[in-house]
C-alpha cells in the first residue's frame, strides 16, 4: 500500500507455521476482498468492524479452514493505521493475534503505520515496532477518529503509536 495504490487484488500466498500448545495453524494470508464478509462476521464481537475493500486490507490466521485471528490495514488520506486485531476468545492465548501482525507488518513495512493500543497491549504491539506518540503526532484523518476523546485518550485507555517504515 505504497503512496495511493490500492490494496493488491491477489492475495500473498499462504503461509504455513506450527501454533504454540501444538496447536496448528494452517495458514496466514491477506484476505481477497471476496472473502471480507468472513471477517466481517468475525468482527461481530469486535465492535462491529467491518472490512472496505477500497481502503483495507485485512490479514487472517486459519485454522482448519476457519478464522481464528484476524488484523486490518485501514487507508486513511495522511496514513495508514491499523486496527481490528482480534481473535475469538476460544482462539486465544495460542500466539494467532501475533502471526497475523506479523503477516500485516511484513506486506505493509512500506509506510510508516499508525494505531490506537489499549494501553495494556502496548508492550505486545512494541514487539513490531509500535512506539507510544503523542496524539498530535497522529495524522489528522487517523486523530479524527477518536474525537470523542476530546484530547483526553488516557481517560479512553487508548495510547496512540507508530511504527516507522523499513522492515
Amino acid at each position: 500500500m505504497n503512496g495511493n495504490n490500492p490494496a493488491p487484488k491477489t492475495p500473498p500466498l499462504i503461509v504455513t507455521t506450527p501454533g504454540s500448545s501444538g496447536d496448528a495453524v494452517s495458514g496466514i494470508r491477506e484476505l481477497r476482498v471476496s472473502e471480507f464478509s468472513l471477517a466481517d462476521n468475525v468482527w461481530l464481537d469486535y465492535h462491529n468492524t467491518t472490512g472496505d475493500p477500497k481502503t483495507d486490507r485485512i490479514f487472517a490466521a486459519f485454522s482448519s479452514g476457519v478464522i481464528v485471528s484476524l488484523a486490518r490495514c485501514r487507508r486513511h488520506r495522511d496514513g495508514l493505521e491499523v486496527d481490528g486485531v482480534f481473535t475469538p476468545e476460544n482462539f486465544r492465548k495460542k500466539g494467532y493475534s501475533r502471526r497475523v501482525m506479523d503477516a500485516l507488518v511484513e506486506a505493509c513495512h512500506n509506510d510508516d503505520l499508525y494505531m490506537y493500543a489499549v494501553r495494556h497491549l502496548t508492550g505486545f504491539y512494541g514487539q513490531f515496532g509500535f512506539k507510544p506518540i503523542p496524539e498530535s503526532a497522529l495524522p489528522p484523518d487517523i486523530r479524527e477518529r477518536y474525537t470523542w476523546a476530546t484530547g483526553n485518550l488516557e481517560g479512553a485507555d487508548v495510547q496512540p503509536m507508530c511504527r516507522k517504515a523499513g522492515l
